[in-house]
C-alpha cells in the first residue's frame, strides 16, 4: 500500500507541474521550463511513461536532457527569463504591495538571474 501511495504522490506532483509548466507557456509572468524539469524528475520517480513523453517531446525535451546532462541553460533562455524577470520587477515597483515584498521579490529574482546566467550553456545543437 505505501508503494501505491509514493507512485501516487510522485504522479500528482508530475501532472500539478506540468499544468502550471503549460500555464507558464501563456502566461508571460510564469516560467514554463522548471515546472517542465520538475515534471519529468517526479515522473522519473513514479510515472516513466511521463518522463519519456518529456524526454522525447520536440520542444522541451531538449531542455531536460540538457538540464540533467549537463546542468546547463541556453543562452536564449537565460535572455527571456532574466528580461521576464527584469520586467516583473519593474512592474513590481510601482504596485501597491508593501516596501518589504517588493525588495524581497526583487532582491529574489536578482539571485536567480545571477545563478541563472553562471549555469553553463549547452555544449551540443
Amino acid at each position: 500500500m505505501l508503494r501505491h501511495t509514493k507512485i501516487l504522490l510522485w504522479r500528482l506532483l508530475a501532472v500539478i507541474s506540468l499544468i502550471l509548466g503549460v500555464i507558464g507557456a501563456f502566461l508571460p509572468i510564469m516560467p514554463t521550463v522548471p515546472f517542465v524539469l520538475l515534471a519529468a524528475w517526479a515522473g522519473e520517480r513514479g510515472w516513466p511513461q511521463l518522463e519519456r513523453y518529456l524526454l522525447n517531446h520536440p520542444r522541451y525535451g531538449h531542455h531536460i536532457r540538457d538540464w540533467r546532462e549537463q546542468g546547463a541553460v541556453s543562452r536564449k533562455a537565460k535572455y527571456i527569463a532574466v528580461f521576464m524577470m527584469s520586467c516583473s520587477a519593474i512592474g513590481l515597483c510601482f504596485s501597491p504591495a508593501p516596501l518589504w515584498a517588493k525588495w524581497g521579490v526583487t532582491l529574489t529574482m536578482a539571485a536567480v538571474a545571477i545563478w541563472l546566467v553562471l549555469r553553463p550553456e549547452p555544449a551540443s545543437h
